[in-house]
Parts: C-alpha cells; sequence; structure tokens
C-alpha cells in the first residue's frame, strides 16, 4: 500500500462529509435569514462558512494539484446548489491528484512569496480545516433545533461500505 491508497479515505471523507453537510441544508430548506445567522466562535454564517470550507478546500487542492479551479477566486456563492457543485468539482480534482504520485516534500511558496511549506502539510490542513468548519454549521443548526448530520468518518464508512458487520 503507498501513501495514495492511505490518503483515499481521509480525502473522500473530507469531501464526501462537506458535500452531505451541503446537501442536508439544502433539504432543510433554510431560509435566507437562518442561512446568515451565526454562532459564538464560528467563522459566520452557514452559507458564508460552507463557501469558506469549500473554497479554502479548491485553494489548497489547486496548489498541490497545479490544477485550476477557477471558482476559487471568484464571488462568494450565491446558493448551496452553487456550492455542491464546487464541492464536487473539487472531489474530482482530488481523485485525479490522488492517482499521481506524490512528493510530500515537495515545497510550495505561500503567503506572497515569504513562506514555503510542504505538500503534505496542504493535505493535512485541507482536512483539518474542513472538519473545524463543519462543526460551526452543526452549531448553528444546533441552535435552530435541528439535529446536524452524522458526517464523521464512521457514517462515511457505512455509506461507502468501508466498514460492515460480520
Amino acid at each position: 500500500m503507498g501513501l495514495n491508497d492511505l490518503l483515499f479515505d481521509p480525502i473522500r471523507h473530507n469531501n464526501w462529509a462537506t458535500g452531505s453537510l451541503i446537501e442536508f441544508c439544502r433539504a432543510q430548506d433554510l431560509t435566507a435569514d437562518q442561512l446568515e445567522v451565526t454562532g459564538v466562535g464560528t467563522y459566520g454564517g452557514i452559507l458564508a462558512t460552507l463557501d469558506h470550507i469549500v473554497r479554502c478546500d479548491g485553494s489548497y487542492l489547486r496548489r498541490i494539484a497545479d490544477r485550476p479551479l477557477p471558482y476559487v477566486d471568484s464571488e462568494p456563492a450565491a446558493d448551496l446548489e452553487t456550492l455542491a457543485g464546487w464541492n464536487a468539482e473539487a472531489g474530482d480534482l482530488w481523485e485525479y491528484f490522488l492517482t499521481q504520485p506524490i512528493d510530500v516534500e515537495r515545497v510550495l511558496i505561500v503567503d506572497g512569496n515569504t513562506r514555503g511549506t510542504r505538500v503534505g502539510i496542504f493535505v493535512a490542513q485541507a482536512i483539518n480545516h474542513a472538519n473545524h468548519h463543519r462543526e460551526q454549521v452543526c452549531a448553528i443548526l444546533t441552535g435552530f433545533g435541528i439535529e446536524p448530520p452524522d458526517i464523521q468518518a464512521w457514517e462515511y464508512a457505512w455509506q461507502s461500505e468501508r466498514i460492515w458487520d460480520l
């Protein structure tokens, strides 16, 4: 088993969890006002936070995969449907990235050419960043009295048949 094989589950879970949360919010038929409500310690409202997750994931990904993702530099998403499409596009690029040799020690120059960091850190940051902000969206939903979806890795494993009863 190589590094790429090891990364498939964490990366796929990350993309699945974001997509599942977006779809859950779409199904709740939240009002425009609800999509803007923030919580203590959150990035912003639901729509702004989901936009931030998807856009940052795309920003990390386009640098490590060296492929364009035009939505990263576009205006913020106007709706959850747009975000679902962007997340799917990122999922496809993650799949491509994981089929290529990965040099986790390759250096990427960031922050206006003032810092260098390794590709492996971008992968770690993509996963950590999204988890952090998805929990914020779940907290806002809980504040509305809506039980958020189960988006932990165990649920991903059940949904993708990566776990089973014996």
